[in-house]
């Protein structure tokens, strides 16, 4: 930043630069919890590495049963093997929950606040370690943080663009159009949607594709089968051969 400084720019004007030019971070959030956005998220780390981005991850909250080897979080362990990248546990995910919860509940259990400048210190310090960082929600859109502050308040903050990964069931247009309406309201940019079509027992994805467009207007990026193979190889098949990631680095 000091050469920036040096020529009369603000440290506000070569931050705006920064995230205009520069960084191309997406935030994976989901329509649900359980829809799949660690393997989708890890897909896309895989693939985009496969392109030469050099892709960092995050997860800036996760909860469960700690590992007992290696990151504490299994989604941030997925998530860190498919980008190869061997960054702080501190900055791919600043803060983990020992038991199944939102980072709300969470608090109030375990009298564990969350600390969102500490998320966003850690984003901003893992996005001068990577040009483009894949940052993975936790659980839906609104999923509550803290009182009155949600996922959405995070992304706001963020200042990144959204992802929706959502499923094939029925009754995953209604999820979907709550999601993006959510994001509309709180003015966050979507890319676009992947169907998660892992179990491939509701809406055949080509109608599921025309109806959310027609419905919605948010492009669909690409309908990602049933993942039996989390291979590098694999991944990188699957994902190059049915996504738009073009799109995605626009």
């Amino acid at each position: 930043m000091d050469i920036f400084n040096n020529i009369g720019l603000t440290d506000e004007l070569i931050n705006g630069l920064f995230q205009k030019y520069l960084l191309k971070s997406v935030f994976i959030t989901g329509t649900d919890t359980d829809v799949g956005k660690t393997y989708i998220t890890a897909g896309l780390a895989v693939a985009l590495r496969k392109m030469d981005v050099d892709v960092g991850v995050m997860k800036p909250f996760a909860a469960g049963t700690a590992q007992k080897k290696g990151y504490k979080s299994e989604d941030i362990e997925i998530l860190a093997k498919a980008a190869q990248t061997s960054d702080p546990e501190s900055l791919v995910n600043p803060q983990f929950f020992p038991i199944p919860a939102s980072p709300y509940t969470a608090w109030k259990n375990l009298k564990t606040k969350p600390k969102i400048s500490t998320v966003l210190s850690s984003f901003k310090k893992l996005s001068k370690l990577h040009k483009m960082i894949l940052v993975e929600g936790m659980g839906g859109i609104m999923t509550p943080i803290l009182k009155n502050y949600y996922i959405t308040n995070l992304i706001k903050e963020m200042k990144i663009p959204t992802v929706i990964v959502t499923r094939s069931k029925v009754g995953t247009v209604n999820h979907t159009i709550m999601t993006i309406q959510m994001c509309q309201k709180y003015k966050i940019p979507i890319k676009g949607i992947i169907i998660n079509n892992f179990d491939d027992d509701g809406y055949p994805v080509k109608n599921l594709k025309r109806d959310l467009q027609n419905l919605t207007g948010v492009k669909v990026l690409g309908s990602i089968p049933f993942i039996k193979d989390m291979s590098d190889a694999s991944l990188n098949r699957i994902f190059q051969k049915n996504l738009d990631l073009k799109t995605l680095l626009k």
